[in-house]
């Protein structure tokens, strides 16, 4: 049998496996085959080797483990309400046992006079140290086993119902090892193995699943965590390298109109970090591949001007732009801020959306196809098979996280002759780590500094009780000529019970501020009402804006300077940063008030602590990265990019910087993989592709 098939074997051929167990594995976990329980992993584990005297317990301390003698034992209550309560001793003192559930099972389990080891949670009643549904086992005496370090596997809570525990993970894991080590082949060359001083393959899988000790499991772990990332990276970095092979690009080498624009009509100084973004943009024009490019750049670090430069190259060279928008306001907003500049240059530029008229359709349609159209800003209408250009040199997709992979495939295939260069941008800082991950396909070029003569805003945090002073803050800066978004939160789950918070928000607003003029923002109203309400807020008709999250991504309004987050601690950090990315955009101090509830957790508060510490993206996107994991942050959850089964972005930078500089290495030098001391790696590459079942990652 190979190896491929022994692991594609069905788990119902396992010892130990009963049908029960197996179909809860199978719906719960989505563990079919011996491949996919060999990788499932622990997620932590917990140190058995430590034996705490009853008399030191307390409600303070995490787990404990302790071994005693049952003094007595007692049912309490019926039916339902039924409990048993036991109390336990050793030569220290006694500890009270309490079980809600399996009460039969358990009270004919604890023998008197035998010694048991319990491990659980320590806390109190009554002024009492008490233990709830403690994990028991009758106490054999000292001895060094992996049971002592006990792996814990992620669970649900059906499964914790019907006794499917880490424990029984655990012993499957063992009968799973006891006979696959004939078939656990090694997957990394020994030159890298060597270099880097890895345990085998076959080493590492039962340490993680079996420790015998922490070093063990320290060494299974940084294997298992290498070998994921260096193929992860493998497989980027041979995309990139392969699409620049196979898809050529136009090359643009004439900058006259940029040079124009530069010396005649830029109305300020450029940061250096736009420049070297320029620069690195104008390289890739004019090389002959196709550029793919990631813009990463905080919010209101200017992208969108070097957006219009790269633009004017492509013009220049006698092809077409266009840039894509997720929304309408933010498409207008683009295309405003954009016409003012094109008009001094006599370059015709036009916006589509969905509320574009047909006659103007139509117009817009032909200048395309003529070629008398230089610039299309636009929302997702610009993907309708009627819109066709004459020679579209230049896709620039703002936000790109917003849409899919097939959407911006339809853009790559409005120029049939040779793919246009693509440039993407995204306001949401990413951090290195997850960027190499996430777009280790793409060159990346930031944006990391803001222009000159920005003002740092001011966050402060306050809570729900000091809302008057809030608004005598509100009211102050209104005299003084600015303008205020309030922002209450709006979450799918609880969309009608979010509704209510922005209209009562509203009243109270209106209430308190009976002669400023309101304006009122939300995911439930008509586009042109959105447009009509941001218009207002932009020509300063009115001065106060309540919203949703609507307003989170683009909108510009300089002469608002603050920004009001009510129930800040329901909003991530991303958010948070992004909301406050509307205010600061003129010359005057902008202010940001994160107002929250008294009771807050931890999590919430290092979010608000950070937001009020910094205003750098990039390092709030770090603590959001520690706080929350991959999956969520700038909605890579939909990627596909994260498919990680060990490897934790968080915490794992080094090892992941040294698995791609190994896999840049390797490829510099052999980029198909052809010489003979790449073969293993070669053969791995090829069996990932050809795998569906997760065994790709082990095999």
């Amino acid at each position: 049998m190979s190896t491929s098939q022994f692991f594609e074997s069905d788990l119902a051929t396992l010892r130990g496996m009963t049908p029960a167990r197996l179909s809860l594995l199978q719906s719960e976990l989505g563990l079919f085959t011996f491949g996919d329980l060999i990788q499932y992993f622990p997620f932590r584990y917990e140190d058995r080797t430590l034996l705490t005297p009853i008399a030191e317990i307390n409600d303070q301390m995490e787990n404990v483990q302790f071994i005693g003698r049952i003094k007595y034992k007692e049912k309490i209550g019926v039916g339902r309400r039924e409990r048993l309560v036991a109390e336990c001793c050793d030569e220290t003192g006694c500890i009270e046992l309490v079980w809600f559930q399996g009460v039969k099972w358990i009270e004919k389990s604890l023998i008197s006079g035998v010694d048991f080891l319990f491990y659980g949670k320590p806390g109190s009643f009554n002024g009492q140290i008490q233990m709830t549904h403690p994990e028991m086992e009758v106490y054999k005496g000292p001895q060094i086993s992996e049971k002592f370090f006990q792996p814990i596997y992620p669970l649900t809570e059906k499964l914790r119902k019907k006794y499917v525990d880490s424990k029984l993970i655990a012993s499957l894991q063992k009968s799973l090892l006891e006979v696959s080590f004939p078939y656990i082949r090694e997957t990394l060359p020994q030159e890298i193995i060597q270099q880097f001083k890895l345990i085998s393959k076959q080493e590492a899988l039962y340490h993680i699943h079996l420790p015998q000790s922490e070093n063990w499991l320290h060494q299974a772990r940084r294997r298992l965590k290498f070998e994921e990332l260096f193929y992860n990276q493998l497989r980027l970095i041979k995309q990139n390298l392969v699409r620049k092979t196979a898809f050529p690009g136009q090359i643009f080498s004439s900058a006259a109109l940029l040079t124009t624009f530069y010396k005649d009509h830029l109305p300020f100084s450029l940061t250096e970090a736009q420049k070297k973004v320029i620069r690195e943009i104008f390289e890739d024009m004019r090389s002959g591949n196709q550029m793919n490019r990631l813009l990463q750049g905080d919010v209101g670090s200017g992208k969108t001007i070097v957006a219009f430069i790269s633009m004017l190259l492509a013009i220049d060279n006698g092809t077409q732009a266009c840039l894509l928008a997720p929304t309408e306001i933010l498409a207008d907003q683009h295309f405003q801020g954009l016409k003012k500049f094109a008009d001094l240059l006599g370059i015709s530029i036009a916006k589509l959306t969905g509320s574009v008229k047909k006659k103007d359709r139509v117009e817009i349609h032909e200048g395309l196809q003529s070629g008398s159209l230089n610039i299309l800003v636009g929302t997702h209408a610009i993907f309708e098979d009627v819109v066709q250009f004459k020679n579209l040199g230049l896709c620039i997709i703002d936000e790109q996280h917003r849409f899919g992979v097939a959407q911006r495939a339809k853009l790559w295939d409005k120029n049939k002759q040779i793919h246009p260069h693509v440039l993407v941008m995204t306001a949401t800082p990413i951090p290195r780590t997850l960027a190499m991950t996430l777009y280790g396909d793409l060159d990346v070029s930031v944006i990391d500094e803001l222009p000159a003569g920005r003002k740092p805003i001011q966050t402060i945090h306050r809570y729900d009780s000091h809302r008057l002073q809030v608004f005598s803050f509100i009211q102050s800066e209104i005299q003084k000529g600015r303008q205020v978004y309030i922002v209450y939160p709006l979450i799918e789950e609880s969309e009608k019970m979010d509704f209510k918070d922005l209209m009562d928000g509203h009243e109270s607003i209106t209430r308190a501020f009976p002669e400023i003029p309101l304006g009122i923002l939300h995911g439930k109203m008509k586009p042109a009402d959105k447009d009509f309400e941001m218009a207002r807020f932009v020509k300063n008709e009115t001065k106060i804006m309540v919203a949703t999250t609507v307003i989170e991504v683009g909108v510009n309004v300089p002469n608002a300077s603050v920004m009001i987050i009510e129930s800040a601690e329901r909003f991530g950090l991303a958010q948070l940063h992004q909301l406050r990315g509307r205010v600061g955009r003129g010359a005057e101090q902008s202010y940001c008030l994160l107002l929250t509830d008294y009771k807050i957790s931890a999590d919430t508060k290092k979010r608000i602590e950070t937001m009020v510490r910094t205003n750098n993206g990039f390092e709030i996107a770090e603590v959001d990265l520690q706080l929350r994991g991959p999956g969520d942050i700038g909605g890579t959850r939909q990627s596909g990019a994260i498919d990680l089964m060990i490897a934790d972005l968080s915490k794992d930078g080094e090892i992941l910087k040294v698995a791609r500089e190994t896999a840049v290495s390797i490829l510099n030098e052999d980029p198909n993989l052809e010489h003979d001391k790449n073969a293993m790696i070669r053969d791995q590459v090829r069996q990932q592709k050809k795998d569906t079942t997760n065994w790709a990652r082990i095999s």
